[in-house]
């Protein structure tokens, strides 16, 4: 039992110099544009969301719901932050809009939420 013991410590010490221990939590946003009920002008919009984690942008996804109820995928930038998911939008006309951004993020938690906002005239 002490040599069981002595040997989870010494790999609870290796974890914690080379940082891999898991992380327990799923990306936050940290900032995001648009905001919740945030009125837009009429046009592209470009969506910038800035998360507390690194994310894998190759299996994130955007995706902006009309006023209609159409969908439609936003395709997200690969260059740039790696916390951060951006893509511009196609003409967005005068309307109530749903921005569902879902994430995967580099400790293999999956996080999504929508991000409700208007297109104004």
């Amino acid at each position: 039992m002490r040599k069981y013991l002595r040997n989870l410590a010494a790999a609870a010490v290796v974890l914690m110099i080379t940082g891999a221990l898991p992380a327990w939590a799923h990306a936050v946003i940290l900032s995001a544009n648009p905001t919740a009920d945030q009125q837009v002008a009429p046009g592209e919009l470009a969506i910038r969301i800035e998360f507390n984690a690194r994310i894998d942008k190759e299996r994130s996804r955007l995706q902006v719901t009309a006023p209609t109820g159409e969908k439609a995928n936003v395709s997200i930038e690969p260059a740039g932050e790696p916390n951060v998911i951006a893509g511009t939008t196609a003409v967005l006309t005068p309307g109530a809009y749903m921005l569902r951004w879902q994430v995967l993020a580099i400790d293999g938690h999956i996080t999504r939420g929508d991000i409700p906002f208007t297109v104004g005239n």
